[in-house]
């Protein structure tokens, strides 16, 4: 089989065939290397996180499950009775959600065309989608067009302006950045890379800025541990 640039499908297809628990090291420009256990990627509900908990209660009809992963809020929605789409652009996390009767797209959200949707969701940062700052008004727009007019879009992201504080209370930028939630990942899963990649987390205040322009109204709905928050867009 060809993981070749999918260590994420990779470690779930390994997680759900053989149980494997070697973890998936994450690699940032901006901090130390971190480990990410494949059996969080398959996680139940009640192995999530308050803030992905209050997120899945507060999808509403026809949902679109943007970066699904493993499939696991898909599979929880589906339980409760919803119509889910989940999209992803790993092709073997699309293959182990189709096993579990997930309808599922390898699709980036940018090229995605299809029905509209009462939900859209994206968890686990999934506002860092949108990749570069630069991107982020046509990242939303393309969301926006998915949505019904009384649609929604749930979302998070966090606000990482702590990892720049200073021990005296002052603030360090790269005066070089575009923006100081611009990151670069590479995930590492055995021998399986993923290649640099860009990656953002988006404050409130920002988030705000960029709906307003795009003509999307923006409410932090859940706000969780480490500037984490969880916010619902609607059409103005």
């Amino acid at each position: 089989m060809d993981f070749s640039s999918d260590p994420i499908g990779y470690a779930i297809w390994d997680f759900s065939t053989n149980g494997s628990s070697e973890n998936i090291i994450v690699q940032s420009d901006m901090c130390d290397d971190d480990l990410l256990q494949p059996s969080y990627l398959c996680r139940s509900f009640e192995e999530m996180p308050e803030i992905e908990k209050f997120a899945l209660l507060n999808v509403d009809g026809k949902t679109l499950d943007v970066g699904a992963g493993s499939g696991c809020h898909s599979l929880h929605l589906m339980e409760k009775g919803h119509e889910v789409t989940a999209i992803d652009t790993s092709r073997y996390a699309i293959k182990q959600m189709k096993n579990q009767g997930i309808k599922a797209v390898c699709s980036e959200i940018e090229n995605y065309n299809g029905e509209e949707f009462d939900t859209i969701l994206l968890l686990m940062n999934g506002l860092g989608l949108a990749k570069r700052l630069s991107n982020l008004d046509l990242f939303l727009t393309k969301l926006k067009s998915l949505i019904k007019p009384e649609g929604k879009i749930i979302c998070d992201s966090s606000d990482i302006s702590y990892l720049f504080k200073e021990d005296d209370g002052g603030m360090w930028m790269d005066l070089n950045a575009e923006y100081f939630g611009e990151m670069k990942f590479n995930m590492v899963y055995k021998d399986v890379e993923s290649g640099w990649f860009d990656w953002i987390y988006v404050d409130p205040k920002t988030l705000k800025e960029h709906c307003e322009k795009v003509r999307l109204s923006c409410e932090i709905i859940f706000e969780g541990e480490n500037d984490h928050y969880l916010a619902e867009l609607k059409h103005l």
